[in-house]
């Protein structure tokens, strides 16, 4: 999960919320130890992480996203090593 270096905070962002969302918030910040402020930054740079890695995952232009659709639906192909492996006593087994 990010972490906000406060080094480097130079620019300021406010936002307003219901008296039940703030209570909500400082109660999950007292449990991780934050500040509301602390939780609410490193929450929000987290789900805007894995939303721009959502994009980067599943940026492909029309041709390669109907390719890719069509390898999906295409018939599974024999393959006979790996049905051996699958089928072999692990090495913890």
């Amino acid at each position: 999960m990010p972490t906000a270096d406060r080094s480097q905070r130079s620019e300021r962002l406010d936002i307003r919320v219901s008296p039940g969302a703030k209570r909500l918030l400082q109660k999950a910040a007292d449990m991780r130890h934050k500040t509301v402020s602390e939780f609410v930054l490193d929450s929000a740079l987290g789900a805007a992480e894995e939303a721009l890695l959502e994009e980067k995952r599943l940026g492909l232009d029309a041709d390669r996203w109907a390719a890719f659709i069509t390898a999906l639906d295409a018939p599974v192909q024999d393959a006979p090593r790996l049905t051996k492996l699958l089928r072999s006593a692990g090495p913890f087994e």
